[in-house]
């Protein structure tokens, strides 16, 4: 019993090892080094389900089209494309601006010198920059520069133009240095709860942001438009109370505000029309501009913002992004009713925070199937070629040996490839015949015999290949 369990296992292992060696020669290189893989691996967990801790069941709420799911950019930093990074206080802008500068796999990657904040991000073989962002560029429009801004400054400052007070008629000139360069406006978005009471502690320890600028319409705002919330160098200390209770305080309906187009409005001035149409209107101006962008990710999902960046740009990150779920804002205790409060105070954030994690996730949703459909049509290319491989390899070895008169040296290297095959082919025939001839009678064969047992066996080694062709798939 023992010693035919050894011949079965034998018999195995070199069926095995024939298999390799043959879907080696059918298949060279790296042709089917998936489906190789695939045999071998057992299904990878997807890394980016449920990393914000919620149900991985995501049930969208709004109607998108295609072209507002599939964000694809052909993203040239050879040529004249620029990213500019919209960064919102306290969304972790700075953890995905350093991502930017320090983790992206670049033929020339920007150069960041220790205890220096900006790197140098130049396009291969030029001295220009392709990213427009704190930590490359600097704060050249302003200190945390909204969307109003940017628009009308990014261009100015490309063409080397300080001055960011453009003429009224600036949208027009946007649009054509924007056609011309192509550029690419991203940001990231936060819960508006979590962001207000990061912010609220950021300012407790000082932050005041008296650099940024606010320019709209070649202007910034007077101090009736925009009255301070403190006197004094800054707010430090600042109870949550009052920080809420602040009517001019622009931590409220940050992201919406920033987001916006300001000149619909009439900038800061609140007089040029009623306060509920006004809201309409720049939530319904940051809607637009979000969806239009480039890319936007969200702090709550960490991963699936690293994955969107990399299929919209075709540009990969060196190291994972870390999704943090223990912050500052985490750490502060507060009641129902404070959060209620908060709440109530950015009305705007939370709809349009609403509204960007259903479009974002709708988009990751959209990309992942894309990218399954994609491989599973890769898969099916590969054993198609496979297939027609062996096949044209047997077919063409059987019309050689249907045709033994036929000069070799007219095709040498058909020749070779047939001859390889045949030879493996008779090797586990031949293999397979002496163990079957020891079992039954130990007697010797004819040469004549035994080269028409060959014959006849050539189509069961064929299809006990293809039989491990199938294993394969």
């Amino acid at each position: 019993m023992d010693e035919k369990s050894n011949k079965l296992l034998l018999a195995l292992v070199m069926l095995f090892l024939f298999a390799v060696i043959v879907l080696q020669y059918v298949c060279p290189g790296t042709e089917c080094q998936l489906l190789r893989l695939q045999a071998f691996s057992s299904p990878m967990p997807d890394p980016y389900r449920s990393e914000d801790e919620s149900s991985a069941r995501f049930v969208p709420r709004y109607n998108f089209s295609r072209g507002d799911l599939l964000r694809k950019v052909d993203f040239d930093i050879k040529g004249d494309d620029l990213i500019v990074f919209l960064h919102i206080q306290k969304t972790g802008g700075t953890t995905f601006g350093r991502h930017l500068v320090r983790n992206i796999q670049l033929e020339q990657p920007c150069e960041c010198r220790v205890g220096q904040k900006k790197c140098t991000c130049h396009r291969p073989g030029k001295r220009e920059t392709w990213l427009f962002s704190r930590f490359s560029t600097g704060w050249s429009c302003g200190l945390h520069a909204d969307w109003t801004e940017l628009t009308s400054c990014v261009p100015a400052v490309v063409d080397g133009k300080r001055d960011a007070r453009l003429r009224p008629s600036r949208w027009r000139i946007f649009q054509i240095l924007d056609a011309a360069r192509n550029f690419h406006y991203i940001t990231i978005l936060r819960d508006p709860v979590s962001r207000y009471l990061s912010e609220w502690r950021h300012v407790q320890r000082g932050a005041t942001w008296k650099a940024s600028l606010h320019v709209c319409d070649g202007r910034p705002p007077t101090s009736e438009e925009l009255p301070s919330c403190y006197t004094g160098d800054d707010w430090s200390g600042c109870p949550l109370k009052e920080f809420m209770d602040c009517p001019y305080n622009l931590a409220n309906n940050r992201q919406v505000r920033m987001l916006s187009d300001l000149t619909l409005v009439g900038c800061y001035n609140l007089s040029v029309m009623p306060e509920k149409q006004r809201n309409k209107v720049l939530l319904e101006s940051a809607k637009s501009n979000l969806k239009h962008m480039a890319f936007f990710g969200l702090t709550e999902f960490q991963r699936k913002t690293q994955y969107l960046f990399e299929k919209t740009f075709n540009m990969n990150f060196i190291s994972p992004f870390t999704q943090y779920n223990t912050t500052r804002a985490s750490s502060v205790e507060i009641n129902e009713e404070i959060q209620k409060r908060i709440e109530g105070l950015n009305f705007l954030d939370m709809e349009l925070y609403s509204y960007a994690k259903d479009l974002f996730l709708q988009r990751y949703q959209f990309m992942r199937q894309k990218e399954h459909q994609e491989a599973r049509q890769k898969r099916q290319e590969q054993r198609k070629f496979l297939k027609g491989r062996f096949l044209q390899t047997h077919f063409q070895s059987q019309g050689q040996s249907q045709n033994p008169s036929q000069n070799p040296s007219q095709n040498p290297n058909l020749n070779a490839n047939q001859n390889v095959t045949q030879n493996l082919i008779q090797n586990l025939t031949q293999n397979s015949s002496q163990n079957s001839s020891h079992k039954e009678n130990r007697e010797s064969q004819k040469q004549s015999a035994g080269q028409e047992q060959s014959d006849g066996n050539t189509s069961n080694g064929t299809n006990d290949y293809i039989g491990s062709v199938e294993k394969w798939r």
